[in-house]
């Protein structure tokens, strides 16, 4: 089956186009012991657009995108947060992005193996049609669906559940490795047994928390942990002015403090954070792709004894000194993916936030005219929304909803 829609390929100059692309349908397994089943087929209706996407066009002008084409093709169609019409069974669906022949895919180990819709050997949402696992389409709540057409403040919301599924599996592993790192001292400390420490401690590292990066990503990492930790301090750190649109909502949704990072040396912004959490953090989670992160937890001490330091960027190189990182205890991690249950909450969470709010639409056909220099000159500009999504399907989506 042929259908419309844009693509990667390796290629200098055109990395990705938009065209005709025959779809490819092979069975695909949702988890390990599960019956591999061909997809059914599904018309995207709204889709958002990822740093993801910028990320494999990149690789693409660089010829680095072989390993992520599905198998037997040579091209992989972009798209992974979006909302889908599934016309067999007369419904909207959000896609679960990750599957694979895993017990778990968010700890998929070396004799497993993952794929992802839109990323990695399977096509996305960017086309008229594409074929879906049919236990890989997940429900939409109740109420949001009126005489065949979704609410496009809703559709909105609905561009997020990948990467605030990824933030809930975030605050899970914050959760628990702050347990066991400090269940033992708590215990000491509140006279507690260990499962009362442990819950204890879950809360405790949370504390002084900083958001180094104030992406979407930072926004919902800062909302997920304060609706879990009421009393956490959190502090975000970024570049944009105080009073910019970004940083208003996410203090708003985070409750948090701001330090906008316009310091020529990088000890002046490591003091100033401290003198916002009133003392050194408990936890550090870098979200802005910066090299600087690490160096503000690190060599600016930031991060306290027995600190988290949470690595969610992609790009910068986490370098320390050994001796202060044993002594001073600190924990590093770095992990960049979600279960289902995960999206199932995210899309529940969401349903009921005020995301929609941030983010503005493209015309599908000055997309598609020339995606390239959408992405360049728009969707990922200096000047771009914090989100930015396309209605690909514009006769199911109620606009005055």
């Amino acid at each position: 089956m042929k259908s419309l829609g844009t693509y990667f390929q390796n290629d200098p100059v055109h990395p990705l186009v938009y065209g005709e692309v025959e779809l490819i349908n092979p069975p695909r397994q949702r988890l390990r012991g599960e019956e591999a089943k061909e997809g059914v087929l599904v018309h995207p209706v709204i889709v958002g657009f990822c740093g993801t996407d910028h990320e494999l066009m990149v690789m693409g002008s660089k010829g680095l995108l072989g390993a992520k084409f599905p198998p037997g093709t040579n091209r992989l169609i972009n798209g992974h947060e979006g909302v889908v019409w599934v016309p067999s069974q007369n419904r909207f669906a959000i896609v679960l992005i990750r599957g694979g022949d895993s017990i778990d895919p968010t700890r998929y180990t070396e004799d497993e193996s993952y794929f992802e819709y839109g990323c990695d050997q399977a096509d996305g949402l960017f086309c008229d049609d594409m074929y879906v696992n049919p236990d890989m389409l997940l429900p939409i709540p109740d109420g949001y669906v009126e005489n065949g057409k979704l609410a496009l403040s809703f559709a909105k919301k609905m561009v997020f559940p990948d990467p605030f599924a990824c933030m809930l599996f975030q605050l899970e592993r914050m959760e628990d490795l702050g347990s066991a790192h400090w269940f033992r001292q708590t215990a000491r400390r509140h006279h507690c047994s260990e499962t009362e420490a442990r819950d204890i401690a879950a809360d405790e590292i949370f504390a002084r928390t900083v958001i180094f990066g104030l992406g979407t990503t930072g926004m919902f990492i800062g909302d997920v942990i304060r609706q879990a930790h009421p009393d956490a301090k959190i502090v975000f750190v970024a570049r944009s002015s105080e009073d910019s649109p970004k940083v208003r909502f996410a203090l708003e949704q985070a409750k948090a403090i701001y330090v906008r990072n316009d310091y020529a040396d990088p000890a002046d912004c490591a003091k100033a954070i401290c003198e916002a959490l009133g003392g050194r953090a408990t936890t550090f989670i870098g979200v802005s792709g910066a090299q600087v992160e690490h160096e503000i937890a690190f060599r600016h001490k930031v991060l306290g004894c027995n600190g988290l330091y949470n690595s969610f960027s992609l790009g910068p190189k986490i370098a320390f000194d050994t001796m202060p990182f044993g002594f001073e205890n600190h924990l590093i991690f770095g992990s960049i993916n979600f279960r289902q249950d995960h999206m199932e909450k995210a899309i529940t969470m969401l349903s009921q936030s005020r995301y929609d709010q941030i983010v503005e639409l493209i015309d599908r056909d000055e997309f598609a005219a020339d995606p390239m220099g959408a992405y360049e000159n728009k969707i990922y500009s200096k000047s771009a929304p914090m989100k930015t999504a396309v209605v690909w399907r514009r006769e199911l989506i109620d606009f005055e909803k």
